[in-house]
Order: structure tokens, then C-alpha cells, then sequence
């Protein structure tokens, strides 16, 4: 669309909202007035050429064919439209036989929109309208905006029109109405102080996307096309694909039937989509309103194009409940098969965290890929992303993991890094995904990384956020990198560069490396006076024994309202099991209990300090032995934990010692993929006796992890960069995590290299010689 008619289009009906809304609504709401009413005059203007025709059919089905019901069809056909209007009634009628009441205006406009057939009704419900018209009646402003909306002066239908003066009025086309739509809602929220919310997809992008969707297989185009975008806003990407493949002069001209099917949360972008469904003559029946994550609206659909620019950096932490019970996922588009280290396949899940969805809406359009037995070209996807979904999450992340799925199943077939500043209301970078179920064999496999940040032209004047744009010629050069798939080396700074990567380029193992616990122990008072109290609730039973000594074992009923009130003077917050335990006898009791068996085991084995942990554990095993006290596992541990430390120089902590026998030992080293040489590097280590290995307690504070690339050995990595350094580790393979990320900046990073000291001086030099002779210009010396 023209720049200069958008916003002298936009500048006009901005005027409508200042002039006639001042001191009726609130800035904030001017929106509610306006933007439904551009769509309900959109609608008015193409229903004006056959209100006659409309009105007679109507005559016709009542008087003559006696109907009691409309027949729908008949009407449709009548104005020329999927909808149309039984009233007497147009907006230009509606102020042209205004009187002063604007009650009786309001009557009419009532009438009028009542008038409507059912799928406008919708609309205007969407949009709240029928309470907004009778507020402006109220406000006695209602004939004042409609002198507005109905000028002559304004064309909001998608066909030129000529003004009183005879000047060209150029079309609005769907693009275009979302345009106006997004800097109507830009400029309203400024005013109010708020983010737009709001990522509008520029007209240049999508004509990229549909290029990149559609050319790789413009002569094998099926006789029947379905396209689909899960968060279509007011439609522009629908209807932009349907015209590249459609367009009389385009480079396409597919002459197959092609439906559209659509999903919005916003009421208001909604209603806009569509009512402009209905004008070009789609169904608007496929456009749903809700959320595409909440509820799969197409389950059991499939498309052959999806197009969307999901919305990112937006939490779905209210629609969690729609997708997990507890850690559960019962949603099957977020759940996906992978295979662990091991080679076994398990459903893991694929949800990012819940402060940004858009990798949601990125699986919700490969769930609705079409099997390639299904069609012989399968689907193919382009998606708007930011930087997040190329890289956030860790290995086994739900990040990750839907990135794993979707390059491992080969859906990946490029990606393209465009300018920033290029969106409206956004000046991050941003990317488009290209997927594809059917590659070609010379792309089965790999990936193309195209970097276009630098291919654009400045606007003249910024666009909200948006200070540049693609041009023809870039959008030709991107779209011949993506169709030669090769490498292209940058020449100059500005210059486009691509890159093939296989699959597996992407992908790395996170490795845990650990190291032996080496701890010394030591019964003191000191150590084991703590164990009175249990570690969720030290400070508040400290308090308690301090002051009440032991009338916490005999009479803790008497203090148990002093004991709350101090937590919540002291602002220790107690969940109710936590306060149940606070004031229960037997919990007090069972600490009780663990400090005299450990002031029994210090009696027994002294207050010496024991180098070796294993040999302690052996004492205090002997010790509860003789004296015939029975801990749990947790209570014994408490007392060990509360009686050792760390120290570099202590003896390994053994966990356990292992026999082996040789069909054992075959089936461990076959589980490893080493030799028996190689077990200590697995956490085995010999010990005194044959076919014996002993297995030590790790660190947890000195485990450490690696990445480690997917086409490299984990072990040859770990003797080349781990070992060397730290002699006592060892890698669990058992924890270990595979993940996939994807860096622009490492790919195409160029190394600048620092300027030489000489011309660091030089430069130097010669601004302090030019500010030497500035200053002996003011001061009149020269």
C-alpha cells in the first residue's frame, strides 16, 4: 500500500476520534468507537451499489414466495457478498434523514443494525457496538461521527473510487486495513500510556515469506490449496498468500481453489478478519475466534501452506491449564516422541516456560502438517520468530526439545535472519522459520542459515518502530539464496551470506561431569546442637526452646499462640503442613530423639576428627549396632551431615562396592562403549579385590557439565578437554541431556580486527593538534 495514502487515510479517521469523541470517552477509549466503525463502514460502502437489488429480493421471499425464513442464499446472491442488510437503512440514509432526536437516530442505527445478516452480527457483537452507539446518542455526538465516517472524501472499501473533486481515492486492501487497524491501535495506546501489544507483519515480510513458501513449488501447485495461520490477526497473511498465488500478474497465477482458515484471540483484530473474509468471498466460517492454545479449534486438520507471525515474548501461564495437569501434558499437539542417550523413545515435553508461547504456535502448525502420503508435496510453513526460539532453554528443556524434534525429523529446511527496526512496534531481530515434511533430496537432511540483517533500505520517515524496509531487489536475493542452496560468503559488510548445515550441526550433548566427595567428620557440641530443630524450622523452635526450654516436649499446647504470633511479628511465612509441624509435639520429640543418638554416638567415639569418612560411617554403624538404636536412613543422615565437611584432602567417600562378574562386566563396557581400561572415566574404579569396582559419592558443589558437539565422541572429548584437568572426575552418562540451539552469531560472526597502536597514536595526535587550534582561535592568539 502507498505510504502516503495510508497515513492521510489514518490521519483522517484520527481525526474523526479528536474531533467528535473529546470529552465523551476517555483517550484510552477512543477505540472502542473507532475502529468498529471503519469496519462497519468498510462493509456499508459495498453493500450501497445493491441495496435495491437486496430490497427486492427481500419483497420477493415475504410477499411473493411467502417465506417466514430468508432464504440466505438468495440474498448473498443479491448483494453480490457472503453477507448482506434487510434494513431500510445505510449510514449515508441513516445522516441524510437525521433529525435533531437522537433518540430516534438511535432508533434507526438500532434498525439498521439489526439488519445485518448473521455473520455481521457477530462482528458487531465482537465489537461491543450497539452500547457504543447508544452512549454517542446519549452524548448527542452519534450524527457527528457519522457525517465523518460517510464523507466522500474517505474510501474504506478495497476498490478506487474518485472523490466530488474527481481525484483518485486509491483502495483499501485487507493488508491495507490491517495497516490502518495497527497505527489506529499504535497511536491510541501511545496516548494511553501503553505498549501496542501488537506485532504487525510489514507488507514486504510477507511478500518474502510467500515467496519463500511458494516459489520452490509454483509448478506443482495442487488443483485445491488450504492455508492457515493460528494467530491471523486481521488476516493479512491469508489473504496476501492467497493473492501472490492468485494474482492475474503475479508469478504464480495457480488456478486451483484456495480456502483460508484462521484463528484470533482479539475480538476486535477478529471482527476485521472477518469482515474481510466475507468481502473477498472466502468462508468466514474458517476464521475462529480464542485462543489457538487453549483450544485445538482444526483437530483433525491438515494444510497444505502455514503462514504466522505468533506472537512472542507473551506468557500462556493463564492457558496452562489447558495443556498440563500438574507435570503432565494432555494436550497431544505438546508432546512429542524422542529417544534419551540410550536409544529409548519416550514422550517428553515440548512447551517453552510460560513467560513466551511462541514456539507453541510453531508446533500447533506441525501438528497440522499434512503426511507426505497424504500429499505428494506435503506442508510447507513459514513462521516469524525472535531470537528466543533459536537458542533459549537448556538440553531436555521444552525449548529443546521442540527444536530437537522438529531438525532430527528433518522438518528444518532454513532460516532467515532479517534487518532490525523492520516491525512496527517492535526493533528486536527478528527470523523466519521455514519448515518443510517433503525436502528434496539435495536438501534432505541439512539446513540453510541465510543472514539478511543488512539488506535493507531506510524509510524516509520512521513508521512506529519501523525504520527501514525490504525492497524488490532484496527480497529477489534472499529468495534466490533459499532456492540455490549454497554457501555465500559476505564481501561486504552489508552484503547477504548463507550457510548449509547439516542436521546434526545443531545438536550437543550435555555431559555431567562429577568428582568424589571427599569429606572429614567430627562429633563436637557445637555440630550437633542444631539437630534439635528441624532445618525447615530452625529459627522459630531456636526461639521457642530459648525461651521455654523443655515445656516444648511436655506442654507445647500452652505456647503454641506465642509461637505463631512471633512467626508473623518475624514474618516467617508457614504453609499450613509447615505449622501443623511447628506445633506438634512429634516433631519436637523426633529431633529430640536424633540429639541424644547423636550425643550418644559422640560419647562413644569421642570428639576426634576422622580423615577418612568411610571409616567414621563404619564407627557410627558399629556404635547404633551395639547400643541397639534404630535410626531411619533420613535420621541417620541428618547426623552425618550436621558432623562432616568438605575438605580436598579427606579420603574418597566410597558409596558402594561392586562385584562384577564377566557377563556383567560384557554388558556394562557394551553399555559404555569403552573397554575396561576405560571404566574409571565412568565413575568404576578397581578395588582390592578381583572383579571388584567401587563406585564413590559425588560433589553435587563441584559437578560440572560440558557440551559436547553431537558428531563428536563424548569420551574422546572428555580425555582431551576434561581429564587433563581434573584427574579424579568422571562422566555419568546417565544424566546425560541432548539439546539443539541454534547461533547466528557464531555462524557469521567477522572477526574486526584491532586497529595498530601507530594509528591509534597518529589519530590521537591530530585531535589533540585540531583542539589546540580551536582553543587558540576563541582566545584570539592565532
Amino acid at each position: 500500500m502507498n505510504y502516503t495514502a495510508h497515513n492521510k487515510l489514518v490521519s483522517f479517521i484520527w481525526s474523526i476520534a479528536d474531533d467528535c469523541l473529546r470529552d465523551v470517552y476517555v483517550r484510552g477509549k477512543y477505540r472502542d468507537v473507532i475502529l468498529p466503525m471503519t469496519v462497519l463502514r468498510r462493509l456499508d460502502a459495498l453493500l450501497e451499489p445493491t441495496k435495491e437489488a437486496v430490497m427486492e429480493e427481500l419483497a420477493f421471499q415475504r410477499d411473493e414466495a411467502g417465506f417466514t425464513e430468508w432464504d440466505h442464499t438468495g440474498l448473498e446472491d443479491a448483494s453480490g457478498y457472503v453477507f448482506y442488510n434487510i434494513s431500510e437503512w445505510t449510514l449515508k440514509r441513516l445522516y441524510n434523514t437525521a433529525t435533531n432526536s437522537q433518540q430516534i437516530l438511535n432508533a434507526n442505527f438500532d434498525d439498521y443494525l439489526n439488519g445485518f445478516s448473521p455473520n455481521v452480527k457477530e462482528i458487531i457483537d465482537k465489537f461491543n457496538l450497539k452500547s457504543q452507539i447508544r452512549h454517542m446518542a446519549s452524548k448527542d455526538v452519534l450524527l457527528d461521527v457519522l457525517e465523518k465516517f460517510t464523507s466522500p472524501y474517505i474510501n474504506l472499501t478495497p476498490y478506487q473510487r474518485e472523490d466530488p473533486e474527481g481525484y483518485t481515492l486509491p483502495a483499501l486492501s485487507n493488508l491495507g486495513m490491517g495497516y490502518v487497524f495497527e497505527e489506529l491501535i499504535r497511536r491510541f495506546n501511545e496516548e494511553n500510556n501503553e505498549e501496542a501489544g501488537e506485532h504487525f507483519t510489514p507488507r514486504e515480510v510477507i511478500d518474502l515469506m510467500t515467496h519463500l513458501v511458494f516459489d520452490p513449488i509454483k509448478d506443482q501447485l495442487p488443483p485445491v490449496m488450504t492455508i492457515y495461520d493460528p494467530a491471523c490477526g486481521s488476516g493479512g497473511m491469508l489473504t496476501e498468500s492467497q493473492n501472490f498465488i492468485k494474482d492475474e500478474e503475479g508469478a504464480i497465477r495457480a488456478m486451483g481453489d484456495v480456502y483460508l482458515y484462521g484463528k484470533e484471540i482479539n475480538d476486535e483484530t477478529y471482527a476485521i478478519c472477518k469482515s474481510d473474509m466475507m468481502i473477498k468471498g472466502n468462508d468466514p466460517e474458517n476464521i475462529r475466534v480464542g485462543s489457538t492454545l487453549s483450544t485445538d479449534e482444526f483437530s483433525g486438520h491438515t494444510f497444505d501452506f502455514m503462514l504466522s507471525n505468533p506472537p512472542y515474548g507473551k506468557s500462556w501461564s493463564s492457558e496452562v491449564k489447558y495443556i498440563k495437569d500438574g507435570k503432565d501434558i494432555i494436550d497431544p499437539r505438546f508432546v512429542v516422541p524422542l529417544t534419551d542417550y540410550w536409544g529409548q523413545e519416550e514422550e517428553v515435553d515440548a512447551t517453552p516456560r510460560t513467560s513466551d508461547g511462541q514456539l507453541l504456535f510453531l508446533m500447533e502448525m506441525v501438528d497440522k502438517m499434512k503426511p507426505v502420503h497424504q500429499s505428494v508435496l506435503g506442508s510447507r510453513i513459514a513462521s516469524v520468530h525472535n531470537g528466543s526460539s533459536l537458542f533459549t532453554g537448556d538440553a531436555g528443556s521444552g525449548e529443546s526439545n521442540i527444536r530437537r524434534y522438529i531438525i532430527e525429523n528433518d522438518l528444518l529446511e532454513g532460516i532467515v535472519q532479517l534487518p532490525n527496526n523492520l516491525f512496527y512496534n517492535t526493533g528486536i531481530t527478528t527470523y523466519i522459520w521455514l519448515l518443510n515434511n517433503n525436502k528434496s533430496d539435495d536438501r534432505k537432511g541439512k539446513v540453510i542459515l541465510i543472514d539478511a540483517s543488512e539488506r535493507y533500505a531506510k524509510l524516509r520517515k520512521n513508521l512506529g518502530a519501523k525504520n527501514c524496509e525490504l525492497r524488490t531487489e532484496h527480497i529477489r536475493e534472499i529468495k534466490e539464496a533459499f532456492l540455490r542452496f549454497e554457501d555465500i560468503d559476505r564481501q561486504n559488510d552489508d552484503d547477504l551470506a548463507a550457510k548449509i548445515f547439516d542436521n546434526a550441526d545443531f545438536g550437543y550433548y550435555k555431559v555431567t561431569i562429577e568428582r568424589p566427595a571427599r569429606l572429614k567428620a567430627q562429633f563436637t557440641e557445637e555440630r550437633i546442637a542444631d539437630l534439635r530443630y528441624d532445618k525447615y524450622l530452625k529459627e522459630p523452635m531456636e526461639w521457642a526452646y530459648e525461651n521455654y526450654g523443655d515445656q516444648v516436649y511436655s506442654d507445647l499446647k500452652s505456647i503454641e499462640k506465642e509461637l505463631l504470633e512471633w512467626c508473623e511479628e518475624n514474618d516467617f511465612k508457614l504453609s499450613a503442613r509447615r505449622r501443623r509441624a511447628l506445633t506438634s509435639e512429634k516433631t519436637w520429640k523426633k529431633q529430640k530423639e536424633i540429639l541424644d543418638a547423636a550425643l550418644l554416638l559422640m560419647e562413644a567415639i569421642g570428639t576426634d576428627e576422622f580423615p577418612d569418612y568411610n571409616v567414621f560411617v563404619g564407627q557410627v554403624d558399629k556404635t547404633l549396632k551395639d547400643q541397639k538404636v534404630k535410626l531411619t536412613a533420613s535420621e541417620k543422615r541428618q547426623i552425618l551431615s550436621a558432623v562432616s565437611w568438605y575438605d580436598a584432602a579427606a579420603a574418597k567417600v566410597v558409596r558402594k562396592k561392586q562385584k562384577l562378574k564377566s557377563e556383567k562386566l560384557a554388558q556394562l563396557l557394551d553399555h559404555l562403549g569403552c573397554t575396561e581400561e576405560d571404566l574409571p572415566d565412568f565413575g568404576y574404579y578397581p578395588g582390592d579385590r578381583p572383579h571388584e569396582y567401587i563406585l564413590y559419592e559425588s560433589e553435587t558443589d563441584l559437578r560440572d557439565s560440558e557440551s559436547v558437539p553431537l558428531k563428536e565422541s563424548i569420551h574422546e572429548y572428555y580425555l582431551r578437554e576434561v581429564r587433563p584437568h581434573v584427574e579424579d572426575s568422571w562422566i555419568d552418562l546417565d544424566r546425560t541431556r541432548i539439546g539443539y540451539e541454534i547461533s547466528f552469531n557464531k555462524y557469521f560472526y567477522q572477526h574486526q580486527p584491532l586497529r595498530s597502536i601507530e594509528e591509534v597514536t597518529r589519530e590521537i595526535l591530530e585531535l589533540e593538534q585540531e583542539s589546540e587550534g580551536l582553543i587558540m582561535e576563541i582566545l584570539n592568539l592565532t
